[in-house]
């Protein structure tokens, strides 16, 4: 296969098949009320749908990595792509809530696979130098398809049918299929490692767990007691996976890994940063329709700015780390991204349109300059050897923290809401506003974390420079 003509393609196939994965990720949650009418259930009951699917990629995720180094990166990744496109027409063919339960599980299984398989190629692919680059180009999608779900869900909704929803993968999906057929390289590992049985049933329990009562808390579904006690059992499985990780040659995640010292930072920084702005999906469209008071369209139409910043960002962004360096760009933008955070306590309903766009460009700009240093810098210092490992534990800690950070921005929100109705207008715009300034404090401490980079670390990502490996 054409070396030039893969690195032309590639991130092409895993920024279609990116796309598709985190469209389908936020589209659902608009029609929800729906679906339910459809299938004559109460809306709550289909929350099973949305953490069905999560749980299904919190455990397939970790052993994502063994199996495209068993069986090759194209047929895992065509595969998963298959999967994902089957499930979203059974998703969209179902007739009732087990249906569509056991079909989400399904698409979760292909998207748990598509994304850490297609990084994967990416890293394998192309040398740090072009790292970046490629980087950048495939993570717009992970941007623009959280934006974009709420406004195309909610058009969907209004004019069509919620199954058309599911269905529009189909297209999307059968270019993904051509795509990685034609140009995705096909990669192996360089031993032949047994799957760690052991480590997935602790480490998948103890994910899948904690991600489900991340969706729940806070809904009355268990009282306190019980979630306490599920909580601790997901903190022990997880630290049991630590100890047994350690005594196994062949461990699913290798912790080891973190010994150095750009993975560690990027992994773990870029975790707690993502609790702040994990929670502007959900708090967002809130501020935008309850203080505001604009329809569900509107809202995500204010939204697309940020889509816009973050396609323009990736013109500069090479050049700004090459000027720059990881650790002042890292520190710096994490700062700003608090501070764009912090300023959306200031939007009410007599605030200019232009202001809130400007704010929203801003903030698109500023988190997708956050994603594509961390995702590019994670792998600096990473050996070809270790790149499947190192793309599983990233895939896996991100989406953890996606969950963490929506879990978050409901929580923080809920909590300053206290006991006053969620019909009182003022209540609910207050709380957002303290709940963003709470967010925006939180992320602007979590820059501390890239104090501990030295200024030539990624320099082999930005300028080809080998840097010091030294944890």
């Amino acid at each position: 296969m054409n070396d030039l003509k893969v690195k032309s393609y590639l991130p092409w196939v895993v920024a279609i098949a990116l796309f598709m994965e985190q469209l389908d990720a936020t589209i659902l949650n608009t029609a929800i009320p729906s679906m339910a009418a459809s299938l004559q259930v109460t809306p709550l009951s289909l929350k099973a749908a949305v953490t069905s699917y999560i749980l299904s990629l919190a455990v397939g995720i970790p052993v994502s990595g063994w199996i495209a180094d068993r069986f090759g990166t194209r047929r895992v990744f065509g595969f998963a792509v298959a999967i994902f496109t089957v499930a979203s027409v059974l998703s969209g063919l179902a007739v009732s809530v087990p249906m569509l339960v056991a079909t989400r599980i399904l698409q979760g299984i292909g998207a748990a696979m598509m994304m850490p398989v297609g990084r994967l190629a990416i890293i394998r692919t192309f040398p740090k130098t072009e790292l970046l680059t490629a980087m950048n180009f495939v993570i717009i999608p992970a941007l623009i398809g959280p934006l974009l779900g709420p406004t195309v869900g909610g058009l969907i909704v209004h004019w069509l049918s919620w199954r058309v929803i599911f269905f529009i993968n189909v297209p999307v999906g059968i270019i993904a299929l051509w795509l990685a057929y034609r140009h995705m390289p096909d990669y192996y590992g360089n031993e032949e490692r047994p799957l760690d049985v052991v480590g997935l049933v602790l480490f998948g329990t103890g994910t899948a767990l904690l991600s489900w009562l991340l969706e729940i808390f806070g809904e009355h579904r268990l009282d306190i007691t019980s979630e306490s006690v599920l909580f601790v059992i997901s903190l022990i499985l997880l630290a049991a996976y630590g100890w047994h990780s350690q005594h196994t040659p062949y461990p699913l995640l290798r912790l080891n890994l973190f010994q150095i010292r750009t993975f560690r930072v990027s992994i773990v920084g870029g975790f707690v940063t993502r609790l702040g702005i994990g929670g502007l999906p959900f708090l967002l469209p809130l501020l935008y329709q309850l203080g505001l008071g604009l329809p569900a369209w509107q809202s995500g139409l204010l939204m697309m700015p940020a889509a816009a910043a973050a396609m323009g960002m990736k013109l500069i962004a090479r050049h700004l780390l090459r000027q720059f360096g990881y650790r002042k760009i890292l520190i710096t933008n994490t700062f700003m991204i608090g501070v764009t955070i912090c300023l959306f306590a200031r939007v009410s309903s007599s605030t200019p349109l232009i202001l809130i766009v400007a704010l929203s460009l801003a903030q698109g700009f500023f988190n997708s300059l956050q994603f594509s240093s961390i995702n590019s810098m994670t792998y600096a210092d990473i050996e070809p050897v270790d790149s499947s490992m190192a793309s599983t534990i990233g895939s896996s800690l991100q989406q953890m923290a996606l969950s963490f950070g929506l879990a978050c921005g409901s929580l923080v929100a809920a909590w300053y809401l206290g006991a006053l109705p969620q019909s009182d207008k003022i209540a609910v715009t207050s709380a957002l506003h303290h709940a963003f300034l709470t967010l925006g404090v939180v992320t602007m401490l979590s820059s501390i974390f890239f104090w501990t980079l030295k200024n030539e670390d990624g320099e082999n990502v930005t300028k080809g420079v080998v840097a010091d490996k030294e944890s």
